[in-house]
């Protein structure tokens, strides 16, 4: 059902945990299933230096958790806004269609930590 890449991410999660005092956190859920992810970035230079996530859900929702960080990591905010569920699924290695929404719900949780950034930033 699922692809080596999306069990490898499951099976072990990279950027797992929280950013003390992080720059901007995203939280994300889906009430039909009961995913919860958070996502913690911390900037430096316009760039995401760190990113970690805390993830209660289904193994493809700690996979795309996982892959979003990964894909994420020293990328500019621009370029990170641009992230997209295809990029998430595609660098998994596909998902069921039944799971895309864990996809959806890591690249809002990725937005939603930047948008929470670029708001508390002072102008």
């Amino acid at each position: 059902m699922y692809s080596k890449e999306v069990m490898e991410h499951f099976t072990h999660p990279r950027n797992v945990g929280e950013i003390e005092k992080p720059d901007g956190v995203g939280k994300v859920g889906n009430p039909v299933c009961g995913d919860i992810m958070h996502i913690y970035i911390r900037v430096r230079d316009n760039r995401i230096a760190d990113i970690k996530f805390r993830t209660m859900g289904c193994a493809a929702a700690i996979a795309t958790s996982s892959m979003i960080t990964e894909l994420a990591k020293n990328k500019t905010l621009e370029e990170a806004k641009r992230l997209t569920r295809s990029d998430i699924a595609e660098r998994l290695g596909g998902l069921p269609p039944v799971k895309m929404h864990c996809s959806n719900l890591a690249a809002d949780a990725l937005r939603k930590a930047i948008e929470d950034y670029e708001r508390k930033k002072p102008k």
